[in-house]
């Protein structure tokens, strides 16, 4: 990679599930181009290699939220593993597996007849407890055509009194959190562009942008000092962690489906994210979650990064204008 070469023509010289991102989103090409690029996804690159590892029964790693047989000593030692059913369908909802797919449409019924969550034994597409899985649960079944109103409906009446969610609700917490309320708006926004929402998830998801708005994607309401100097990271995949890409990518997808304008109160945050843009137009990779991965979808930390440069340039683009 060198400053000569575009940054577009970088991108598309990648994986499919990068490539069909880039037509669409960032040079607007007809539907038939960028869908004809998408359907590469379930055979070729990233996608094609993600299910190849797909178990008989439709789980990847033989488990829902944790992989088969795992022992609780390596997320210790290496990080949590991102293997297990769970990731591996966030991962493809990523890479933009058509959910119309003969691959797609196995796996979400072998997935449904099969995964049970590690939680309570719950069947896989009735979620379980916690806010952060929950919300994604929502957001790959939506995207799927899986019916997740009751997890939405669940979701909606979990929402705290400062407007957003928190996974460690249960156990008394009164906060939101920055992480569990990204996992949970992403559901509702996907779960919204589906089926339309309801009048209350659509409600909360507003509740839930008011949350990050208010603290300008990073900073303590009350302080106004960075609530994690983590926010400010360029870290991929995202799994369920935040950052102010992430959320900058959020606010830009709901606008896509919405037509609202770009909320000054993220002004901090792309100037943040301005800050970062390398002197040939990407943007680096300031590392990825710890844990055991099938393949790396990235360069190293350090180097530029594809998945990173896409959602960077896509959101100065829309915040532009």
């Amino acid at each position: 990679m060198t400053g000569a070469i575009p940054v577009i023509d970088w991108l598309l010289d990648s994986d499919p599930s990068v490539r069909w991102q880039v037509m669409r989103d960032l040079l607007d090409l007809p539907e038939p181009e960028w869908q004809a690029e998408r359907a590469k996804v379930a055979t070729e690159g990233f996608g094609g290699r993600l299910l190849s590892l797909e178990d008989e029964d439709g789980q990847w790693a033989g488990g829902s939220f944790l992989p088969s047989g795992f022992e609780f000593a390596e997320w210790e030692e290496a990080g949590q593993p991102w293997t297990a059913t769970a990731f591996s369908l966030s991962q493809l909802r990523e890479f933009g597996l058509d959910p119309s797919s003969d691959r797609a449409r196995r796996a979400v019924e072998l997935v449904g007849a099969n995964s049970r969550w590690d939680h309570g034994g719950e069947p896989f597409w009735e979620g379980e407890v916690e806010e952060c899985i929950n919300g994604r649960l929502v957001a790959d079944g939506a995207y799927f055509g899986v019916d997740v109103s009751p997890v939405v409906d669940r979701l909606v009446g979990e929402r705290l009194e400062d407007g957003g969610w928190n996974c460690e609700r249960a156990n008394g917490s009164v906060r939101s959190s920055f992480a569990s309320t990204i996992n949970v708006l992403e559901g509702l926004l996907e779960y919204e562009r589906a089926t339309g929402g309801t009048p209350a998830s659509r409600e909360a998801r507003r509740s839930g942008e008011q949350y990050l708005l208010e603290r300008h994607l990073f900073r303590r309401l009350s302080t106004g000092e960075p609530a994690d100097g983590g926010f400010l990271r360029l870290v991929h995949p995202y799994r369920w962690h935040y950052s102010i890409l992430r959320a900058l990518d959020y606010f830009r997808a709901a606008a896509g489906l919405t037509g609202a304008a770009p909320d000054p109160r993220l002004a901090e945050a792309v100037a943040q994210l301005r800050e970062r843009r390398l002197e040939d137009g990407t943007w680096p990779l300031d590392g990825t979650p710890a844990g055991r991965v099938f393949f790396e979808i990235d360069g190293g930390a350090g180097e530029p990064s594809r998945w990173v440069t896409l959602a960077a340039v896509r959101v100065l683009a829309w915040w532009e204008g």
